[in-house]
């Protein structure tokens, strides 16, 4: 799989969250890291898109679309602000 920045999840999280999410600072429930969501490590061939933490690779964020409807997994994170 292809790893990418979190800016390559920016049009996806803009649509669902209906603001810029690439700015969001992030706490990772994993190891506590904080930081913005462009900084992640992105993966966008797996089924969905996995957002992962770069320091501990715990998922952030995960998104899955089946016949137009997304599901968003949102476990990974302490805490995110700033949208």
């Amino acid at each position: 799989m292809r790893l990418l920045d979190g800016n390559a999840v920016a049009g996806v999280l803009g649509e669902l969250f209906g603001a810029e999410m690439t700015t969001v600072m992030a706490t990772c429930a994993g190891c506590g890291t904080h930081g913005m969501l462009a900084e992640t490590a992105v993966y966008l061939d797996a089924p969905g898109i996995v957002v992962r933490c770069r320091h501990c690779d715990t998922a952030l964020l995960v998104v899955v679309e089946r016949r137009g409807v997304f599901c968003v997994d949102l476990r990974g994170v302490a805490v995110m602000e700033g949208a």
